[in-house]
């Protein structure tokens, strides 16, 4: 049977504050979902909710139909969960801190020591051989902490923004890895970075202000932004006057003048030209309102 998660009408609200999760109703079954949203969007205290780290003001979090709020013990066991910030013990090699780890888990010796094995290689860890984990860089560290999410592996995988200082050869490696695993369990990928998720997940959502904004296929969120992508090359004196009518995606300078990539629900300027829109696009145009039909996606 294969796990199924689910959060229901979750609420989380900090002393003081404003609810950092509000009213998000997410039901997760096999496959890669990827999270998306800005800073301060609430993606965080959401994993935590998740990951039962964290109890919900308000609302449910079921694991195959049972409360994991009131009795999390059996999400525990099929969970790997990496936090957004990661703690590691910097005197213990990776091999020590992992075996550790395991040991907690409650992985056999023999059968962690494979597995770390495993996991090291796989992640590009294994050449640091006896060096202390306070030796590494922050894109080593985070490595690390993907490989103790994986120890046991989890029916249920959360990830708090993974790719953060991985290098561009890394981020492929870690998408294609979460891309394999999603295809028999759950995999949760929060991030703020569209291009995370873009080619690997089969479910997007895309939270601001604490709340879900769109859920939906990937196609599904495309078309939110259909009709509503521009680019055009404009004199670099104007370009001041675009961003405060328009969201700009991306801008690069050119001997022509700055070719300019942005939202509108008209032409913005006499020579621009339609473009299909792509996911930056779209959780743009959701982010900041434009999105057409916003929240019709499932």
């Amino acid at each position: 049977m294969q796990p199924v998660l689910e959060l229901v009408d979750v609420m989380k609200q900090y002393r003081g504050g404003p609810r950092a999760v509000d009213a998000v109703t997410l039901r997760l079954g096999n496959g890669l979902i990827g999270l998306l949203g800005p800073n301060g969007a609430g993606k965080s205290s959401l994993m935590r909710i998740a990951a039962t780290v964290t109890r919900p003001t308000s609302g449910q979090v079921l694991f195959d139909g049972a409360d994991a709020v009131r009795r999390p013990d059996a999400l525990r066991r099929r969970l790997g969960y990496l936090p957004q910030d990661f703690g590691v013990y910097p005197h213990l090699s990776a091999p020590e801190f992992l075996s550790y780890l395991a040991a907690v888990k409650g992985v056999g010796a023999r059968a962690a020591r494979a597995r770390i094995s495993e996991l090291l290689e796989i992640l590009d860890l294994a050449g640091a051989g006896k060096r202390p984990l306070g030796a590494y860089s922050g894109g080593m560290l985070r490595r690390v902490g993907i490989a103790q999410a994986l120890l046991t592996d989890p029916g249920v995988l959360v990830v708090d923004e993974p790719s953060a200082g991985l290098d561009p050869e890394q981020r492929v490696v870690l998408r294609n890895l979460l891309s394999d695993l999603a295809t028999d369990r759950v995999v949760v990928l929060s991030t703020h970075i569209a291009s995370d998720i873009e080619s690997v997940a089969s479910d997007i959502a895309i939270m601001a202000g604490g709340r879900l904004l769109v859920r939906g296929a990937p196609h599904d969120v495309l078309r939110l932004a259909q009709g509503q992508v521009w680019e055009a090359t404009v004199p670099a004196d104007t370009l001041q006057v675009l961003r405060e009518r328009h969201v700009i995606s991306k801008q690069v300078r050119t001997p022509a003048g700055m070719r300019v990539r942005l939202l509108g629900t008209s032409a913005p300027v006499a020579d621009a030209v339609p473009v299909a829109p792509d996911l930056e696009d779209a959780y743009l145009a959701v982010v900041h309102g434009s999105a057409a039909n916003a929240g019709v996606a499932r």
